[in-house]
């Protein structure tokens, strides 16, 4: 196994996912050049504000069935050729890349239970891995908490890249059900934040299931 381990190194080399850079999947320079987000945010959705807020413009309106979502980094173009590589490309260890910046830049969750948004089938098994349940896992081990599957996919949905606000809400309706009972307060898990529908839909399931309080983390954020 070692010996095939080293012969795909040397075929394969290992290149950074941002620039490419022979030796790490994501390199010390690329990692540290990542876009953080910083305070003030908007106290529901997470978007970045000039001062802190309660609602911002973007969640306004919304009926959202999750307390709070916070994210580690913004979805620059840095952020997304990661993302893809990791989702896309199969470069799963970029998870563990995910969660140490992720615990680098947000507290550990109020919550004594994580669980993640669930992979559309068809998708998991093209990839064949689930980027979502894996960033869970890792945070799991380094926040100390049980990683449990409480969502179900209840249907194939289309992709939501390139779907309008509105379009991605509809999309989503009524994707997701309960699993199992949840607990009071529990932390979902996503790869990247864009519109929260997903979000939103899926922690309408926990609530169903039982959940007073969701808060959702994921590692990116599209900033508006």
């Amino acid at each position: 196994m070692w010996c095939d381990v080293r012969l795909l190194d040397l075929l394969l080399p290992m290149r950074c996912a941002v620039c490419g850079v022979g030796g790490d999947q994501l390199c010390a320079a690329c990692r540290e050049r990542l876009p953080r987000l910083e305070p003030p945010f908007c106290d529901r959705c997470g978007a970045p504000t000039a001062w802190p807020v309660a609602r911002c413009r973007e969640c306004t309106g919304r009926r959202l069935a999750f307390a709070s979502a916070r994210a580690a980094v913004a979805y620059d173009d840095d952020v997304r050729r990661l993302v893809r590589a990791w989702k896309e490309r199969g470069l799963r260890r970029l998870a563990v890349e995910a969660a140490e910046v992720l615990v680098g830049v947000l507290p550990p969750p109020s919550s004594s239970v994580l669980t993640f948004v669930p992979p559309d089938r068809a998708r998991s098994l093209q990839r064949g891995h689930h980027p979502a349940e894996r960033l869970a896992r890792e945070l799991g081990e380094r926040w100390s908490l049980p990683v449990l599957p409480l969502v179900a996919r209840t249907r194939p949905a289309p992709r939501q890249r390139g779907l309008a606000l509105a379009d991605r809400r509809r999309n989503v309706a009524g994707a997701f059900a309960p699993a199992s009972e949840a607990p009071r307060a529990v932390t979902l898990v996503d790869d990247v934040y864009t519109s929260g529908a997903t979000a939103a839909a899926a922690a309408s399931a926990l609530r169903k299931a039982g959940a007073r309080r969701v808060e959702v983390v994921t590692f990116a954020r599209v900033v508006r």
